[in-house]
């Protein structure tokens, strides 16, 4: 394997910035030194990073690639995904395989397995929804954590679908705080909502800026505050995703001041973007349903803020892309039926970047919530989310004077939107390497599929 020198760029991590060289060999990082340094350093190649940053490969902790949803499945692929991550600075995703109702954890795991070998171009791991909770299943749950599957997510959403109650919830609970697995909560109030979504749908509100009104920040807020509390109980540790409401942050700060194990997730579309979006005519709202769902753009200084004070910990993409056409018109004339689910796997980095050059967020709190917390709360740290000696040679070259426009006619999403089409950002990924090798080389795709390699996980180092 070839060794490369990193030279000349500004090395960011969570805990510092300097300007090094960075040497890899076998696809690790060996060593780092100051510019100035006189090493003898013989490289088989040299890189260049005069003006650019050169931070961690980001780690995008919940993705959904190839996820059946409504009668249809996620525009992306494994490979489809993985590289247009890769394009947008991401060097590792952690995907959520998932078990279905009747049948096992294995089965729904290896089903999902059999999805991403061989096809992803950057690494990988799974957490795995627990959809049916029983003696069976929870006792899967301590091999597939002995194997590096660490995580396990539940909903309070979708009754019919994904939906546990609070009994079964309780149970995963417990057999987790045993385990050393950390339970992640989908946390709206699924039953209540149901109610309002029948009630909108037979009143005529069927426009999907309806999918807004109905998922009440309310009832994130009361699922969350239920979660926390029966995660208390159970003594676990708890993971609240996708946060987008002020009053859903302020039950998971109010955990956290007690000192609980409790934390929460947010995405760039509930920093960017907001109902006024639901709202655009000509269903072009369509775009925009995900659950929960986006909220009036007040929310945003809460979620910012708490990004700072790290009451929110992560931030993570939920990438499920549907298709405008074809895809998300199957609700047309009914909300309800719109697949619920937004691209972002290749905006992320450069949307938080965004965040830096408007005075929201430091850089090194940039490669906090999108590096090394993910990697440390999922068990990957310092392997991922950091440039070390010993860390894999995940790393991005990343311009942050590059002006660019967002648009789905430039990115490599499979989707056919782009959820921030013309928004103009500063900063953009120049180079990307994925353990030691070029997978973009001066915004030119030089990867391919079966570079990437599956990821078992260690338990949640912010534990213990």
């Amino acid at each position: 394997m070839t060794t490369t020198l990193i030279r000349g760029g500004l090395v960011i991590t969570a805990a510092e910035e300097t300007h090094a060289d960075v040497l890899i060999d076998g696809g690790r990082i060996v060593a780092l030194a100051d510019h100035a340094a006189e090493l003898p350093w013989n490289a088989d190649q040299v890189i260049d990073a005069t003006g650019k940053y050169v931070i961690p490969g980001g780690v995008d902790a919940h993705t959904h690639m190839e996820m059946p949803f409504g009668g249809t499945y996620a525009s992306d692929t494994f490979e489809t995904g993985t590289r247009a991550a890769a394009w947008g600075g991401t060097t590792t995703i952690v995907d959520f395989a998932i078990q279905s109702v009747g049948s096992g954890l294995r089965e729904g795991l290896d089903a999902w397995h059999a999805k991403a070998e061989g096809n992803c171009a950057i690494d990988y791991g799974f957490h795995m929804i627990l959809a049916d909770v029983n003696e069976h299943s929870l006792k899967e749950m301590d091999a597939l954590v002995g194997e590096g599957v660490t995580s396990f997510k539940l909903f309070m959403a979708y009754p019919g679908v994904f939906y546990s109650d609070d009994g079964k919830i309780l149970r995963a609970m417990q057999h987790a705080a045993g385990n050393g697995g950390l339970i992640m909560m989908h946390a709206e109030n699924g039953i209540a909502i149901d109610v309002l979504v029948e009630q909108a749908v037979a009143a005529g509100r069927t426009d999907p800026r309806h999918h807004g009104e109905v998922r009440k920040a309310l009832l994130e807020a009361e699922a969350t505050h239920r979660a926390i509390q029966l995660a208390r109980v159970a003594g676990s540790p708890l993971y609240v995703v996708h946060v987008s409401a002020t009053e859903a942050v302020a039950e998971i700060t109010r955990a956290r001041d007690l000192g609980l194990p409790v934390f929460g997730e947010t995405c760039p579309q509930y920093l960017f973007l907001s109902t006024d979006n639901l709202a655009e005519p000509d269903f072009e709202g369509a775009k925009y349903v995900c659950s929960t769902p986006l909220r009036p753009v007040e929310h945003q200084d809460a979620l910012w803020r708490s990004l700072r004070t790290d009451d929110l910990s992560v931030v993570s993409t939920d990438h499920c892309p549907f298709c405008f056409t074809g895809q998300k018109e199957l609700g047309r004339g009914d909300f309800s039926k719109i697949p619920n689910g937004m691209p972002g796997v290749e905006n992320r980095m450069d949307l938080l970047h965004q965040a830096v050059v408007e005075g929201r967020i430091s850089r090194r709190r940039w490669i906090e919530i999108a590096c090394a917390a993910p990697a440390r709360m999922f068990g990957l740290y310092p392997r991922k989310g950091t440039i070390a000696p010993g860390a894999d040679a995940d790393i991005v070259l990343y311009d942050p004077h590059a002006e660019q426009v967002m648009s789905a006619e430039t990115h490599h999403m499979n989707v056919d939107y782009s959820a921030y089409e013309g928004r103009r950002t500063t900063g953009r990924v120049h180079t990307v390497l994925s353990r030691g090798e070029l997978v973009i080389d001066g915004r030119r795709y030089v990867g391919h599929a079966g570079h990437g390699r599956y990821q078992p996980r260690g338990t949640c180092q912010y534990l213990g």
